[in-house]
Protein backbone atom coordinates (compact mmCIF):
# COMPACT_ATOMS: atom_id res chain seq x y z
CA UNK A 1 0.00 0.00 0.00
CA UNK A 2 1.20 3.36 -1.12
CA UNK A 3 -0.01 6.86 0.97
CA UNK A 4 -0.71 10.23 -0.09
CA UNK A 5 -1.33 13.10 2.41
CA UNK A 6 -2.34 16.63 1.62
CA UNK A 7 -0.07 18.72 4.07
CA UNK A 8 -2.53 21.55 4.10
CA UNK A 9 -4.91 18.93 5.95
CA UNK A 10 -5.22 17.67 9.20
CA UNK A 11 -6.05 14.44 8.20
CA UNK A 12 -4.00 11.72 6.29
CA UNK A 13 -6.49 10.14 3.63
CA UNK A 14 -4.52 6.84 2.43
CA UNK A 15 -5.10 5.27 -0.90
CA UNK A 16 -4.55 2.14 -2.26
CA UNK A 17 -3.13 1.01 -5.74
CA UNK A 18 -3.75 -1.45 -7.66
CA UNK A 19 -2.58 -3.30 -10.94
CA UNK A 20 -5.54 -4.62 -12.74
CA UNK A 21 -6.30 -5.63 -16.09
CA UNK A 22 -9.46 -6.43 -18.04
CA UNK A 23 -10.98 -9.44 -19.80
CA UNK A 24 -8.75 -8.51 -22.99
CA UNK A 25 -5.45 -8.69 -20.47
CA UNK A 26 -5.08 -4.83 -21.01
CA UNK A 27 -2.86 -3.58 -18.16
CA UNK A 28 -3.40 -0.68 -16.08
CA UNK A 29 -3.11 0.92 -12.38
CA UNK A 30 -5.88 2.46 -10.28
CA UNK A 31 -6.06 3.87 -6.55
CA UNK A 32 -9.10 3.63 -4.23
CA UNK A 33 -9.40 4.93 -0.89
CA UNK A 34 -10.12 1.20 0.23
CA UNK A 35 -9.71 -2.28 -0.61
CA UNK A 36 -13.52 -2.44 0.43
CA UNK A 37 -14.35 0.59 -2.30
CA UNK A 38 -12.45 -1.59 -4.81
CA UNK A 39 -14.72 -4.60 -4.03
CA UNK A 40 -17.96 -2.75 -4.07
CA UNK A 41 -16.64 -0.49 -7.35
CA UNK A 42 -16.32 -3.63 -8.95
CA UNK A 43 -19.14 -5.94 -7.81
CA UNK A 44 -20.85 -2.81 -9.07
CA UNK A 45 -19.63 -3.22 -12.42
CA UNK A 46 -18.73 0.88 -12.51
CA UNK A 47 -14.44 -0.21 -13.16
CA UNK A 48 -13.48 0.09 -16.96
CA UNK A 49 -10.32 -0.47 -18.83
CA UNK A 50 -9.05 2.75 -19.86
CA UNK A 51 -7.99 1.19 -23.25
CA UNK A 52 -11.05 -0.75 -24.49
CA UNK A 53 -13.67 -0.21 -21.87
CA UNK A 54 -13.98 -3.53 -20.43
CA UNK A 55 -15.69 -3.65 -17.34
CA UNK A 56 -14.30 -7.12 -16.34
CA UNK A 57 -11.55 -5.43 -14.28
CA UNK A 58 -10.24 -8.09 -11.95
CA UNK A 59 -6.57 -7.29 -9.69
CA UNK A 60 -3.29 -8.30 -11.75
CA UNK A 61 -0.33 -9.62 -9.94
CA UNK A 62 1.48 -7.21 -8.23
CA UNK A 63 5.15 -6.79 -6.58
CA UNK A 64 5.32 -4.87 -3.64
CA UNK A 65 8.50 -2.03 -4.11
CA UNK A 66 11.43 -3.54 -2.56
CA UNK A 67 14.63 -0.84 -1.95
CA UNK A 68 18.05 -2.93 -2.93
CA UNK A 69 20.46 -3.62 -0.05
CA UNK A 70 22.74 -0.86 0.48
CA UNK A 71 25.93 -2.13 -1.06
CA UNK A 72 24.52 -2.73 -4.25
CA UNK A 73 22.55 0.56 -4.19
CA UNK A 74 25.45 2.45 -3.80
CA UNK A 75 27.23 0.67 -6.57
CA UNK A 76 24.45 1.04 -8.69
CA UNK A 77 24.47 5.01 -7.55
CA UNK A 78 27.08 5.95 -10.47
CA UNK A 79 24.97 4.20 -13.53
CA UNK A 80 22.21 6.35 -15.17
CA UNK A 81 19.11 5.14 -14.33
CA UNK A 82 17.52 2.83 -17.46
CA UNK A 83 14.07 2.67 -17.30
CA UNK A 84 12.11 -0.32 -18.24
CA UNK A 85 10.78 -0.32 -21.73
CA UNK A 86 7.02 0.88 -22.18
CA UNK A 87 4.96 -2.49 -23.39
CA UNK A 88 1.57 -0.88 -24.45
CA UNK A 89 0.84 1.74 -26.88
CA UNK A 90 -0.42 4.07 -23.78
CA UNK A 91 2.77 3.25 -22.03
CA UNK A 92 4.94 3.97 -24.79
CA UNK A 93 2.67 7.46 -25.30
CA UNK A 94 3.52 8.89 -22.11
CA UNK A 95 7.17 7.61 -22.36
CA UNK A 96 7.24 9.97 -25.09
CA UNK A 97 5.44 12.64 -23.58
CA UNK A 98 8.02 12.19 -20.17
CA UNK A 99 10.60 12.50 -22.57
CA UNK A 100 9.54 15.66 -24.17
CA UNK A 101 8.86 17.58 -21.30
CA UNK A 102 12.26 16.28 -19.45
CA UNK A 103 14.26 17.75 -22.89
CA UNK A 104 12.11 20.81 -22.86
CA UNK A 105 11.33 22.32 -19.56
CA UNK A 106 13.11 23.01 -16.66
CA UNK A 107 12.49 20.65 -13.60
CA UNK A 108 11.75 22.95 -10.72
CA UNK A 109 10.90 20.34 -7.95
CA UNK A 110 8.70 21.47 -5.00
CA UNK A 111 9.72 25.02 -5.69
CA UNK A 112 6.73 24.63 -9.03
CA UNK A 113 4.00 27.27 -7.44
CA UNK A 114 6.42 29.79 -6.55
CA UNK A 115 8.04 29.70 -9.99
CA UNK A 116 5.36 29.23 -11.60
CA UNK A 117 3.90 33.14 -10.20
CA UNK A 118 6.78 34.11 -10.88
CA UNK A 119 7.13 33.29 -14.76
CA UNK A 120 3.65 34.59 -15.02
CA UNK A 121 4.26 38.16 -13.17
CA UNK A 122 7.37 38.54 -15.49
CA UNK A 123 9.75 38.13 -12.40
CA UNK A 124 11.42 35.43 -13.70
CA UNK A 125 12.38 34.63 -17.20
CA UNK A 126 9.67 32.94 -19.13
CA UNK A 127 10.45 28.93 -19.72
CA UNK A 128 8.95 26.11 -19.75
CA UNK A 129 8.77 24.41 -16.19
CA UNK A 130 7.30 21.31 -14.33
CA UNK A 131 7.63 20.19 -10.88
CA UNK A 132 5.28 19.11 -7.85
CA UNK A 133 2.95 21.32 -5.52
CA UNK A 134 0.15 20.45 -3.19
CA UNK A 135 -3.33 20.14 -4.54
CA UNK A 136 -4.29 23.35 -2.98
CA UNK A 137 -1.62 25.18 -4.63
CA UNK A 138 -2.57 23.66 -8.00
CA UNK A 139 -5.70 25.08 -7.50
CA UNK A 140 -4.83 28.50 -6.69
CA UNK A 141 -2.95 28.85 -9.65
CA UNK A 142 -5.81 27.95 -11.51
CA UNK A 143 -7.57 30.54 -9.97
CA UNK A 144 -4.98 33.16 -10.21
CA UNK A 145 -5.10 32.33 -13.67
CA UNK A 146 -1.94 31.09 -14.19
CA UNK A 147 -2.01 28.22 -16.80
CA UNK A 148 -0.48 25.33 -15.48
CA UNK A 149 -1.98 21.52 -15.57
CA UNK A 150 -1.41 18.03 -14.37
CA UNK A 151 1.28 15.41 -15.58
CA UNK A 152 0.21 12.15 -16.21
CA UNK A 153 4.14 10.98 -14.21
CA UNK A 154 5.94 11.81 -11.24
CA UNK A 155 9.47 12.69 -10.88
CA UNK A 156 11.57 10.10 -10.29
CA UNK A 157 13.17 10.44 -6.92
CA UNK A 158 16.46 8.87 -4.91
CA UNK A 159 15.90 6.81 -2.76
CA UNK A 160 18.47 7.79 0.75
Amino acid sequence: MEAISDRGNDAVRAMIRYALKCGRDHAFESWFQSAEAFERLATAGRLACPECGDSAVTKALMAPPVRPARKAATERASEPARPLAPATEIERKLAALRAHVEANSDYVGMNFAAEARAIHAGEAPERSIWGETRPADAKALIEEGVPVAPLPFVPTRKAN
